[in-house]
C-alpha cells in the first residue's frame, strides 16, 4: 500500500482511489486498540467508520434494496457496519486493499460519494486519534466545491447566508458573514463535525455553530 495523495488526480474517479490509497496504508498504522477506539461518528468506532465506508461495495441493486428494507432506510448505514463486525481490523484492511476503486453505489456520480465520503470519514478518524494530515490541495478543494451541492449531508442548509473561506487554499464559497479557517475544518464543518469549530472564525462563526450543534 503506497499513499497516492501527491500524484496527479484528474476526475473523481481518480481522486477517490487516491483517497482510499491514502486512507488503507494509513489503516496499515493502527494498533488494535486504535481500531477500537471511538471516532468522530457518534457511537462509532474507527473500525466502524472503515466498515460503514465499504459496506456497500459489493452490493448489487437487490442488496442495496434489502439492506434499505432491513434498516428502514434511516439505519442502513448501521445494518452494513452489522454485517462486517466480524470481521478482524487486518480482514477488513485486506478488503479495503481489495476495493482501492469505487464500485457500486459508492461510484456513483462518477466516484463523487465515494471522494466525499471517503475524505470526510479519513478525517472522522484521524481527528479522534489526534493523527493529523495535509489533504491535497486539488483533493480537498474538489470535496469543498462539491458539499454544497450535496443535499445527502445537509451542508447546503448549514452554510446558508454564510460566506465561507478558507485561509490555506485558494477557496470560497456563498454570501454574507464570513467564516474563515482551514478548508479541511471548513469541510467538516459543513458535514456537521462540531469538534472543528474552535478553529474556525469570523462573524459568520455563532450562526454556524448553532446549525452545526
Amino acid at each position: 500500500m503506497t499513499p497516492t495523495g501527491n500524484g496527479p488526480a484528474t476526475t473523481l474517479m481518480d481522486m477517490a482511489r487516491a483517497e482510499r490509497s491514502d486512507l488503507a496504508a494509513f489503516l496499515a498504522t493502527l494498533t488494535p486498540q486504535q481500531w477500537e477506539s471511538p471516532s468522530l461518528c457518534d457511537g462509532w468506532s474507527v473500525k466502524d467508520v472503515v466498515a460503514h465506508m465499504f459496506s456497500y461495495e459489493e452490493l448489487n441493486a437487490v442488496g442495496l434494496l434489502k439492506r434499505f428494507i432491513k434498516g428502514r432506510i434511516v439505519r442502513a448505514n448501521q445494518v452494513g457496519v452489522d454485517e462486517f463486525a466480524s470481521l478482524s481490523p487486518q480482514q477488513l484492511l485486506d478488503f479495503v486493499d481489495r476495493h482501492l476503486q469505487p464500485r457500486g453505489l459508492t461510484a456513483g456520480f462518477g466516484g463523487m460519494i465515494a471522494l466525499i465520503d471517503g475524505t470526510i470519514h479519513h478525517q472522522d478518524i484521524r481527528r479522534a486519534l489526534q493523527r493529523p494530515r495535509s489533504i491535497p490541495a486539488e483533493r480537498l478543494e474538489r470535496v469543498l466545491e462539491l458539499l454544497p451541492k450535496n443535499p445527502r449531508l445537509g451542508a447546503r442548509g448549514r452554510i446558508k447566508g454564510l460566506r465561507l473561506r478558507a485561509t490555506d487554499i485558494d477557496w470560497a464559497y456563498g454570501r454574507g458573514p464570513d467564516v474563515t479557517g482551514p478548508g479541511e475544518a471548513l469541510m467538516m464543518a459543513m458535514a456537521g463535525r462540531p469538534e472543528v469549530l474552535a478553529e474556525l472564525s469570523g462573524p459568520g462563526k455563532s450562526r454556524l455553530a448553532e446549525r452545526v450543534s
